[in-house]
């Protein structure tokens, strides 16, 4: 048999036609913005360019969406703001166009088509299920979870309601907003001291206070309501951190090996992650009795179906000394820089953080597949 040799730019068209387009989605209207950025730049010098390639679509503090053209620009970048965005850099949306989706360059009035986006948006407005909700509007597969579970799983209070009445143990807690407050004497009374007070709708602990005394709680309530209208106060509960990654759809998700972080502050707080180099030290399998691993693994996936998980989540738990677990909270888009826990703990179960991007982008066209039997007319059952 003799083969035609194709000229190498021919070669290389055909390759890049044959990839799937992803959209790296970064930055956004949230107090973990630059977290994002840091998160952004390690997907995509991860992300496997034999098989995909990228489009890197900010949005700014503001909410405003741009399109980064090269890697070198986002290397730069530190944060995405409207009063101060590079010539290079230029206004985009995101749009639906005969059922698929492109991403629109608003000045040069001319679109690109994407088959995947991939947020990588920590906090509100894109961790929250509002982002997960467009991206179903303008039919396009996204990496994670969905609506639903983004939401139940940025909101605290809701997401310890589902859990409870699922039978899975967590922290006793009060909630507290603008309206109905409670002074510090009850709350200690129900809870115990200290305590601690966390945003409903928050991540990577801003806004989180450890509370020691009547003059603590007066000082930081103010500080935690300001990052949300609702604010949980919450047993302090004594024991180890527990980590552990899941992934997978819903019918079958998977659990990692678990993790465990080891916090040099009082509490694993925002500057414990993100400012304090020796924040905290990661164990990496968590040093587990092979029992209790498999029973935190096993809590881990009942958590992430119980609320709906699709995709990816990290499951956070705390382990006592007498043996009982707690799930501390679940977080849906976790940090994703290449020293975050939960690429870490998939590294550990023996899949390097390239392949694991690769299989979450991969779970997000089996969802949608899967979507695609939901149907939206009743066209088709008029004529049946």
């Amino acid at each position: 048999m003799v083969f035609q040799v194709l000229p190498k730019n021919l070669w290389k068209w055909l390759n890049k036609i044959m990839k799937k387009k992803v959209a790296l989605i970064f930055g956004g209207k949230s107090s973990e913005h630059e977290i994002s950025l840091r998160s952004i730049k390690n997907v995509y010098e991860a992300l496997d360019k034999n098989k995909f390639e990228a489009y890197l679509i900010g949005i700014s503090k503001q909410g405003s969406w741009y399109h980064v053209p090269s890697a070198e620009i986002l290397a730069s970048m530190t944060s995405l703001d409207d009063s101060k965005i590079p010539k290079q850099i230029q206004s985009c949306a995101l749009i639906c166009q005969n059922g698929k989706s492109s991403v629109l360059l608003l000045e040069k009035n001319i679109s690109f088509h994407i088959d995947v986006a991939f947020p990588v948006l920590h906090g509100t407005f894109g961790e929250d299920g509002t982002i997960q909700g467009y991206f179903k509007m303008m039919n396009l597969p996204f990496v994670g979870c969905g609506v639903l579970a983004s939401a139940v799983g940025m909101d605290k209070d809701i997401q310890k309601r589902l859990l409870s009445q699922a039978g899975i143990s967590n922290a006793k807690s009060l909630l507290i907003t603008r309206q109905e407050t409670y002074g510090y004497d009850k709350i200690a009374k129900a809870l115990g001291t200290p305590f601690f007070i966390k945003p409903a709708n928050s991540g990577s602990s801003v806004g989180v206070y450890k509370i020691k005394s009547a003059a603590d709680f007066d000082a930081k309530c103010p500080l935690a309501l300001s990052f949300d209208d609702k604010v949980l106060a919450e047993e302090f509960i004594e024991g180890r951190e527990i980590e552990c990654a899941v992934k997978g759809l819903n019918a079958n998700p998977v659990a990692a090996v678990p993790g465990e972080i080891i916090p040099a502050h009082d509490f694993y707080s925002y500057d414990a992650k993100y400012i304090d180099d020796n924040g905290a030290k990661i164990q990496i399998p968590a040093k587990l009795e092979s029992a209790v691993m498999e029973k935190i693994r096993k809590l881990a996936v009942q958590a992430y179906q119980v609320l709906g998980c699709d995709g990816l989540t990290r499951v956070d738990f705390f382990l006592k000394k007498n043996g009982d677990i707690y799930l501390n909270e679940i977080n849906t888009i976790p940090g994703f820089t290449n020293i975050s826990m939960y690429p870490k703990m998939w590294e550990a179960a023996g899949i390097s953080y390239s392949d694991l991007i690769s299989d979450l982008i991969d779970l997000a066209f089996q969802k949608a597949e899967q979507d695609k039997r939901i149907q939206f007319s009743i066209d088709n059952l008029n004529s049946k």
